[in-house]
């Protein structure tokens, strides 16, 4: 089996699927017209110290960051540490 490991201080995340979009009038909207997503599922962290985040955390990234990869069927984004801002957390209601 095979699997992607991030170094030098990055981090993989497993984008979602992309539907296609259309206009009320039935025009397909192209993916290079779309906004990008800037959420994702962590699935891989490099040896990096005390990360703030872990596997399986949704994090939200900077626009325009990180390289696609498509690999087993799957797109994933390889980006660096840095470059995620912060993180999805659950709350409790006041």
């Amino acid at each position: 089996m095979k699997e992607l490991q991030p170094i030098n201080q990055h981090v993989l995340l497993e984008m979602g699927e992309e539907k296609e979009e259309k206009t009320a009038s039935g025009i397909i909207i192209p993916d290079t017209a779309r906004e990008k997503p800037q959420f994702a599922k962590v699935v891989a962290i490099s040896g990096i110290e005390k990360p703030e985040i872990a596997v399986g955390d949704v994090v939200f990234y900077k626009n325009f960051s990180g390289t696609e990869i498509e690999f087993e069927g799957k797109k994933y984004l390889m980006m660096p540490y840095a470059d995620i801002l912060g993180k999805l957390v659950e709350t409790d209601a006041i």
